[in-house]
């Protein structure tokens, strides 16, 4: 998507028509902090289904993107942790589902070198466990590494806390978490902030997220999100 200097402002289902079916999804969050609720429930109403959902977990069954996975539009996951959402299990031993797990560091490197260009990095974590299958194991001074490649996707859902018009983005607290790693990973790459300002409003200094790998802004909406912030 071209980039341009001010970035639209639209709605969360306009937002969502951005996501097709057969897309790769990163959702940014960790257990409820960090979700961009508002985004996820505006693309479980357009019925988008068939996704490879990123995310570092699945929630809950009924919080988030996790309600990506209960209600059967996700074809694949690769999550670091799926424990606390129990159709994600279900789902997967049923066949119904792929489930790619990778250790938390892990995934979120695979990220960073999907955002940065790179090839891919050498880890020793997982060797000679079933992490280790399908890899390919480089020895590097006597000790064992896996190849881990980088991971990207089709679009990326962040929560920042706000932006400027230029899509700056600066967070609050832990909400901070997996988001500024994906929004660097994506083709297209939409944000939900709690509010929009002036360029020149927010300090250079607490800017994370550059506004050259956002593609729009979303304002947070809805009972759902607003009472769990």
């Amino acid at each position: 998507m071209k980039r341009s200097v001010l970035k639209p402002v639209v709605s969360a289902r306009e937002a969502a028509g951005h996501v097709k079916k057969g897309d790769s999804l990163m959702v940014g969050g960790f257990n409820y902090g960090g979700i961009p609720y508002t985004l996820v429930d505006a693309l479980l109403d357009a019925g988008t289904d068939a996704l490879t959902l990123i995310s570092n977990d699945t929630a809950y069954e009924n919080v988030g993107h996790g309600r990506l996975v209960a209600e059967g539009r996700a074809r694949k996951v690769i999550a670091s942790h799926v424990g606390l959402n129990k159709k994600t299990g279900e789902f997967y031993h049923a066949g119904k589902l792929e489930l790619e797990l990778c250790p938390q560091g892990t995934f979120v490197e695979r990220i960073r070198a999907g955002g940065s260009g790179l090839g891919g990095f050498l880890t020793p974590t997982g060797v000679g466990t079933v992490v280790e299958e399908g890899k390919r194991v480089i020895e590097v001074n006597g000790k064992k590494y896996l190849l881990e490649l980088p991971l990207r996707a089709d679009v990326a859902f962040v929560r920042a806390y706000k932006a400027d018009r230029a899509g700056n983005l600066v967070y609050r607290g832990t909400n901070r978490n997996f988001n500024p790693t994906m929004a660097l990973a994506a083709e297209t790459t939409i944000a939900e902030v709690d509010s929009v300002v002036d360029v020149g409003e927010l300090d250079p200094d607490h800017i994370v997220t550059p506004g050259i790998v956002v593609d729009m802004l979303v304002v947070k909406g809805g009972s759902y999100y607003a009472s769990r912030t």
